[in-house]
């Protein structure tokens, strides 16, 4: 793998703008942030899509919400119209949470529906979904066969981590998803990658997009490493 770019590296980041007690002057900070950075999507509260659309506008910087955050638990519907107003106020990506508990049950057609009713509602409009499945309450048959689903259904990425359970994205996960999703989704690892060296190993296993809230201090990092 060739040594990347400041500008592919920061092409990865996912900037993320979810904790619960950013103002709304912090939420606009962090997008004029991302867009001077150059980063591929700001990823911020549901109600705030329609702000960060705006002050992206005319950028590549995308903006990104969730869906069904932090634990997956809403009706499939609800994730329906999430999505939907999402990308009425100008999301065109999406991070969805899976449904934890049916996963844990086995409940495997319950898992698949509401992750392609998602991803069906995003793809008619030409927008893409990273599927979260928050892999510190998971075994490694429950994220394998998570992956299957999502190349099934034709989801964009699978994700490790919310960011907000006791572990998020390992090295071990990262290489299990990678290895079984079909070449068609990519992996997203969240939670975790707050340095440049970490950033480096996640991408040398294929990860292609990465959630942190560390954007500016790990490019500032690179760009000291002698990144150009």
């Amino acid at each position: 793998m060739s040594n990347p770019t400041l500008a592919e590296l920061a092409r990865m980041f996912d900037h993320s703008l979810l904790q619960p007690n950013l103002t709304d002057a912090d939420l606009e900070r962090g997008c004029l942030l991302a867009r001077e950075l150059g980063a591929a999507s700001v990823c911020i509260k549901p109600y705030a899509v329609r702000l960060a659309a705006k002050l992206l506008a005319g950028s590549t910087v995308q903006a990104s919400t969730v869906i069904g955050f932090p634990h997956g638990a809403h009706l499939t519907a609800v994730k329906v119209f999430e999505a939907e107003r999402a990308m009425d106020d100008g999301a065109t990506e999406l991070d969805m949470v899976v449904n934890i508990g049916k996963v844990l049950s086995g409940e495997w057609n319950y898992v698949a529906d509401d992750i392609a009713a998602v991803v069906r509602a995003a793809h008619d409009r030409v927008a893409k979904v990273k599927v979260i499945f928050e892999n510190a309450y998971l075994k490694d048959e429950h994220k394998r066969e998570l992956c299957r689903i999502c190349g099934e259904v034709r989801a964009d990425w699978v994700k490790t981590s919310t960011g907000y359970a006791e572990t998020g994205a390992t090295i071990e996960d990262l290489k299990l998803m990678r290895e079984h999703s079909p070449a068609w989704v990519q992996v997203k690892a969240a939670g975790g990658v707050r340095t440049f060296e970490k950033l480096m190993e996640v991408r040398a296993i294929g990860v292609t997009r990465v959630g942190a809230t560390a954007t500016k201090a790990i490019l500032d990092d690179a760009k000291a490493k002698g990144v150009v």
